[in-house]
């Protein structure tokens, strides 16, 4: 088994409680800071503690995790734990709870209603994306030494190189797309949101060699040249 888990398990608490700046359009880090599982070079490990909640979806995916563990102590099953950040490329049917990245994409192509949400409404909170081919070339490796891998968990994530906050990203489409959006702004927070998540995906490097190919621009102009594409099928779902 590859179990696809989430970097929503990492509590919210302990997210929220990291020492954030402002930089430009986007929450980051200090430079060379540095905690118990954490660091602004590489983000969030597997290390990070996880006392505290996480929302009722990373309870879901917690609990999953530790009973892969039971069946995999107890009855010899072979399966690796990948905890993935944001995933995002063609065919990911985008919508305000869960893939946002061709949500905010198909709202500046097709039309429709964007706002920046929590953290003051400022669009400053920053996540890591990963294109689901780079997904699917890790998964491959696995695959291939499920053996050597077996009993593993592993932070899969697009790191720092290939982080965007939401004032960043509504910049890219609005470059890829030529629209400029009115993006609407709630101050409120929401109690499951997280102002920073970047996936720290070292471990799994060392383990299997892989390394994330395709940069946040080529995610973005695949993902926008599959909404133009597929325009005729695509819209009714997207669009407004």
């Amino acid at each position: 088994m590859l179990f696809l888990s989430t970097s929503r398990v990492y509590p919210i608490a302990g997210l929220r409680a990291l020492p954030f700046e402002r930089r430009g359009d986007r929450l980051a880090l200090p430079q060379g800071s540095a905690g118990d599982g954490w660091s602004a070079a590489a983000g969030i490990s597997e290390a990070f503690p996880l006392a505290g909640s996480r929302s009722m979806y990373g309870a879901t995916k917690l609990a999953s995790e530790l009973l892969i563990e039971e069946y995999r102590e107890m009855y010899g099953l072979r399966a690796v734990i990948n905890r993935c950040g944001v995933l995002a490329g063609p065919w990911q049917m985008g919508k305000v709870d869960q893939g946002f990245i061709v949500l905010w994409m198909a709202r500046h192509v097709y039309g429709g209603a964007l706002a920046y949400t929590g953290f003051g409404g400022e669009g400053l909170q920053v996540r890591d994306i990963l294109h689901v081919d780079d997904l699917y070339d890790l998964l491959t490796l696995q695959l291939r030494e499920l053996d050597r891998h077996c009993g593993a968990t592993y932070n899969v994530a697009g790191g720092t190189e290939r982080s965007v906050s939401l004032r960043e990203l509504t910049q890219w489409c609005q470059r890829l797309t030529g629209r400029f959006l009115q993006i609407g702004q709630v101050a409120e927070t929401r109690p499951a949101d997280v102002p920073f998540y970047v996936g720290d995906s070292r471990s799994v490097q060392a383990a299997t060699g892989w390394q994330p190919q395709r940069k946040l621009d080529r995610l973005l102009d695949d993902i926008h040249r599959w909404l133009i594409d597929q325009r005729a099928r695509l819209e009714p779902i997207l669009g407004t």
